[in-house]
């Protein structure tokens, strides 16, 4: 098949990696993003060994890494006595050094727009993608504003959960989460290579994730603070106040009281909803949607941006190894539709467990549940699952696991 003509439509991960191995392969790419200079939204997320080695491919591997924060572990403790009911440790996959790097979205947004920006992809901004119009074999993109693009042999839909490029489905979960990019305070108890939680009940998380200090101009180390809430109290909260908020945090967490004194202001503090949703067909003619916008769900696995980063991978190799279109975006939904329906099923089986109203759920986790988890086969069960490596999902994508070459070295430290 020779060079077409692509859009692909979102600036998230899942859009500026599939922009670069498109590129790669000699198709013209243009990208296409509603805001006039495209920036990230959000504060941290983590970049597991299947991500890692999507960005290994494109040479961006070691970059992120230094850039961010090596996770070895997910630890999660109940109750202000703070008994461990979760406690995950990507050495219990044994095989080979895994890990996690917990990352600000600006970091790896950075990452990947300079290597677009490298490559010679243009970026059509402030345009807002309202649909794709099938013209024969080719697509248009439609903008709000009424004007129109194209034609494109192929448009690839990474805009998210809420795209218009496909048909309404799924539903939104009740609980969302604050989310703050703060400082890592001087003398902190926190582990610098952990992702550690407290809960009461599952109606309520903080958590703490270091995120390296690559968006931090002063170079400090930088930390992701969360905090579970239901949506529809959200107003709630902000009537309520910060002082009413912190000594709601404080008693289950103390340790956080010097992450809460660097937020002073409500803005500092953003929302983000979830929503649990999966296309029933995630490739049209000459469409494919990817990422979010054909999968999403919340973010108890931390799988998101790294599901992403393996359809654009999944993409690009269908395309590279096939005749047509349409049986390169067939080719690249067989080898992703089984994990992705996997961890569909994983993360609507756990998400009520740590993000709910339910009384009972959280009795079994902290009492039954989180001892048995400390014995083998648990330990690895949960480490795969961590990892995004349950189901082996990189061997149909001809992915190996990375092996960044500062892997064993500890990134920063906190002291």
């Amino acid at each position: 098949m020779g060079p077409l003509d692509i859009a692909v439509a979102g600036c998230g991960p899942g859009g500026l990696t599939a922009a670069l191995l498109l590129k790669r392969d000699g198709h013209r790419v243009t990208l296409f993003e509603r805001f006039e200079t495209p920036l990230p939204i959000g504060s941290g997320l983590m970049v597991q060994p299947t991500g890692l080695a999507v960005l290994e491919q494109l040479g961006l591997a070691d970059v992120v890494l230094q850039s961010g924060a090596r996770i070895d572990r997910l630890i999660g403790k109940a109750g202000t006595g703070g008994r461990v009911v979760l406690d995950v440790r990507y050495a219990a996959l044994g095989h080979r050094p895994a890990f996690g790097i917990g990352i600000h979205r600006a970091s790896l947004f950075a990452l990947l727009h300079d290597a677009v920006i490298a490559a010679g992809i243009p970026i059509a901004t402030g345009r807002t993608v309202a649909g794709a119009i099938l013209d024969g074999a080719t697509r248009h993109l439609r903008f709000a504003d009424g004007n129109t693009a194209g034609p494109f042999d192929l448009v690839v839909d990474a805009l998210g959960t809420r795209t218009p490029l496909a048909p309404p489905t799924g539903r939104s979960l009740a609980y969302g989460a604050l989310w703050a990019s703060l400082d890592w305070p001087d003398g902190a108890s926190f582990d610098n290579a952990a992702l550690e939680q407290r809960y009461r009940r599952a109606s309520t998380m903080v958590g703490v994730l270091p995120i390296g200090n690559g968006s931090n101009n002063a170079g400090r180390p930088q930390v992701a603070f969360f905090w579970s809430l239901r949506a529809d109290r959200l107003d709630e909260w902000r009537a309520a106040g910060l002082d009413a908020w912190k000594a709601e945090v404080l008693p289950l967490w103390p340790a956080c009281a010097p992450l809460l004194d660097q937020i002073v202001s409500p803005d500092q503090l953003t929302f983000a909803h979830y929503a649990h949703r999966t296309l029933r067909n995630p490739a049209e003619p000459a469409l494919i949607h990817i990422g979010d916008a054909w999968h999403s769900a919340s973010p108890q696995l931390g799988q998101g941006a790294n599901m992403a980063l393996l359809d654009a991978w999944a993409l690009a190799r269908g395309l590279r190894e096939s005749a047509s279109v349409a049986a390169g975006l067939e080719r690249a939904i067989a080898r992703r539709r089984r994990h992705v329906h996997l961890y569909q099923r994983l993360t609507a089986l756990f998400t009520p467990v740590y993000q709910s109203d339910s009384l009972t759920l959280p009795f079994v986790r902290d009492r039954l549940v989180g001892p048995l988890s400390k014995l083998w086969p648990a330990t690895w069960i949960q480490a795969a699952m961590v990892s995004g490596l349950i189901g082996n999902p990189l061997r149909p994508l001809g992915l190996d696991a990375p092996r960044p070459s500062r892997g064993n070295e500890p990134m920063w430290n906190a002291a």
